[in-house]
């Protein structure tokens, strides 16, 4: 292929559709707005779907590789009431067709897996344009610029691609995040650490929740969840950190102190996360040269654990389409088609699964929704 390709955004669905095509002989260009592989940190673990993320890793050659990253015996899973009596208690599989891996360290793998110079970091996209002559002129925060005939928007949520195919928008679900974490080793928080389990802990109930996972090493990563308006979400001033998750914690007055504790204990910096999806069922017409992997053409909550797995699929499948077909047009088309059906399936399901998790029936909803899985 004789076409330049610019992808925007370096996360995983980016990451794969570079190494994929990278494979089969094809280059490719990332542009990352974060100046390095190490600005901010990635969030915790991914359970690895043997039907999408596995097969995007196949195709990727990294398989294998990926088999060492494992985390045995973290897929433990328990739902508790707000008093932490356990109402589900689901313990590690060691033979799961969906294993858990750290994002990072699944980031780092296809990162490494790159030639060198493919990752243009410190580039974050300002403009990008249609050229009267053809291709797309792509303009940086720092000045520079470049042309690309192909672009791939892999650049998240917000992403500064997506305009060029519809006006849509992500809405605010409802229900947003506040990050909590306890260090391993501490002392005053045992009886909740051991509460979780060896996994999971999923403590829920209209309106709120606390989940927590407990890592090998003794640390604990999680967050509390509000159904909130948005402008209550912009309400809470993390300027103290102590304060502000004093504040999360009067939500949970009344919750068992071996859950409130994930949270008046915390010592992570308390990132508020909102969640936002893009509607369920979304599509847009062919643009010549432009299209869309991961959360920048199908955000979704995380409530159907697919939102990097489908990333990373989408990546594998689009970066296949253009190697198999010498068309453009004709593979943008045929992975479009493909993508509308899948993703439309797992935002749906992600929609109804956040519905579950604090609607009017938790936790008993939760349980349900873990004994039909």
């Amino acid at each position: 292929m004789q076409k330049t390709i610019a992808i925007v955004g370096a996360g995983l669905g980016g990451l794969t559709l570079a190494r994929v095509l990278q494979a089969h002989g094809v280059a490719a260009t990332i542009y990352e707005g974060e100046t390095s592989a190490t600005t901010r940190t990635q969030g915790g673990l991914l359970d690895l779907h043997e039907e999408t993320g596995q097969v995007a890793l196949r195709a990727a050659g990294l398989h294998d590789e990926f088999l060492t990253l494992v985390r045995p015996g973290e897929d433990a899973k328990r739902v508790v009431d707000r008093h932490g009596t356990i109402l589900f208690d689901m313990p590690a599989d060691p033979g799961s067709a969906r294993p858990e891996v750290d994002r990072g360290e699944l980031r780092r793998l296809l990162i490494d897996s790159l030639a060198p110079g493919t990752i243009r970091w410190g580039h974050k996209l300002a403009s990008i344009r249609r050229c009267v002559e053809g291709g797309l002129d792509l303009t940086f925060a720092d000045g520079s610029a470049t042309r690309a005939d192909i672009v791939i928007g892999a650049d998240g949520a917000w992403s500064k691609v997506r305009p060029l195919l519809t006006p849509a928008k992500p809405l605010y679900s409802g229900t947003c995040f506040i990050e909590i974490a306890l260090a391993s080793g501490g002392q005053d928080c045992r009886a909740s650490v051991a509460a979780i389990g060896s996994g999971t802990l999923m403590a829920v109930a209209p309106g709120k929740g606390i989940i927590a996972h407990r890592y090998a090493d003794g640390c604990v990563l999680g967050y509390a969840a509000l159904n909130k308006p948005e402008g209550w979400v912009r309400s809470i001033d993390f300027g103290d950190p102590s304060a502000g998750l004093r504040q999360v914690a009067d939500e949970f007055d009344g919750w068992s102190p071996l859950l409130t504790a994930f949270v008046t204990q915390s010592d992570a910096e308390p990132w508020l996360r909102p969640i936002y999806a893009l509607p369920v069922g979304l599509k847009w017409d062919r643009v010549p040269g432009v299209t869309l992997v991961g959360d920048a053409g199908h955000l979704m909550s995380p409530f159907a654990g697919e939102g990097a797995n489908l990333a990373m699929y989408d990546g594998a499948d689009l970066a296949s389409k253009l190697v198999e077909q010498p068309d453009i047009e004709v593979a943008l088309t045929s992975y479009e088609e493909r993508l509308f059906l899948r993703s439309n399936d797992a935002a749906g399901r992600s929609a109804k699964n956040l519905e579950n998790f604090f609607g009017r029936e938790a936790p008993q909803s939760v349980v349900t929704l873990f004994d039909h899985s």
